[in-house]
């Protein structure tokens, strides 16, 4: 499984791709507004064309960088499309532009196709196009017949809806069960139109791609904690986009830092001394 991080912070980006274990950055307008009002807080002088061109740049080619359109109409956000992509994409030529499985802000607002319309458009100029805010099977699957690269499940939005649905009050890192939480009543567990949780939506979605051999890529979205990162890795997520705080914690365990405390703990004199030997030559030369 593919490693993105979902973050529009440079500092971040640029640690985690000096670990050797990124493969993409996903942003969106959240996120970037999250990194513009950092930097103009602290005084500095923004320039969002070159901030990007950065992003691209130390990413490199070869691993994607979703770039999110604004616009909630076809003609919007073809537009949008096409102007970031021509624009960034010759930077380092890992441009995907990310669209909404369905732009509109309402029922009855707009026209909920226009989503798919957008990304058939953008298909058929070999645009790549990461379809995101997808909250259930169908619109993943109408995504991908459109042409999508990738879709954007997203995890924790869903545990989140169906935690508040039964006005559960929880943190946004709390985990939740995959197999899905025991109802009130004692009557099966909490679903909507058959989704029992974030995790379980990665899993519907990777069994049907899996079943027609879609070759649109199941991107995990909204992953809140390192559990659930394992999971969509065990249940067929082509990649896993996290926060740089939940990447970090991948790496962490109780049992780890005690075997390395003992570890050091028992280090005898001699074997210190080969290395500060062998460090003493190597600085002599």
């Amino acid at each position: 499984m593919k490693l993105f991080i979902d973050t529009a912070e440079i500092t971040e980006i640029e640690q985690a791709n000096s670990w050797g274990v990124l493969d993409g950055v996903t942003t969106n307008p959240s996120l970037l507004k999250k990194a513009v009002e950092a930097r103009t807080k602290a005084g500095e002088a923004l320039d969002i064309e070159s901030y990007l061109e950065r992003i691209l740049t130390t990413v490199g080619a070869g691993k994607p960088v979703s770039l999110e359109v604004i616009g909630t109409t076809y003609e919007a956000m073809r537009s949008e499309a096409l102007r970031l992509y021509e624009r960034f994409n010759p930077v380092a030529e890992n441009v995907v532009i990310k669209v909404p499985a369905n732009p509109t802000l309402e029922p009855g607002s707009g026209d909920d196709a226009d989503g798919l319309r957008t990304i058939a458009e953008l298909s058929a100029q070999s645009i790549p196009v990461n379809v995101t805010l997808v909250m259930n099977p169908t619109q993943a699957l109408l995504a991908a017949k459109a042409g999508a690269t990738y879709v954007s499940p997203f995890a924790g939005r869903i545990d989140d809806f169906l935690r508040t649905s039964i006005g559960m009050s929880f943190e946004k890192g709390d985990y939740f069960p995959a197999e899905g939480m025991p109802r009130a009543d004692g009557e099966g567990v909490l679903d909507y139109e058959g989704v029992v949780s974030g995790v379980d939506l990665v899993r519907k979605i990777a069994t049907i791609f899996d079943n027609f051999m879609i070759e649109t890529e199941v991107l995990a979205a909204s992953l809140r904690n390192p559990r659930q990162v394992a999971e969509v890795a065990e249940f067929g997520a082509n990649v896993a986009t996290v926060p740089f705080a939940v990447l970090r914690d991948l790496l962490r365990h109780p049992k780890t830092f005690e075997g390395m405390q003992k570890f050091v703990a028992d280090v005898v004199p001699e074997y210190k001394a080969f290395f500060e030997t062998g460090a003493a030559k190597k600085s002599a030369k």
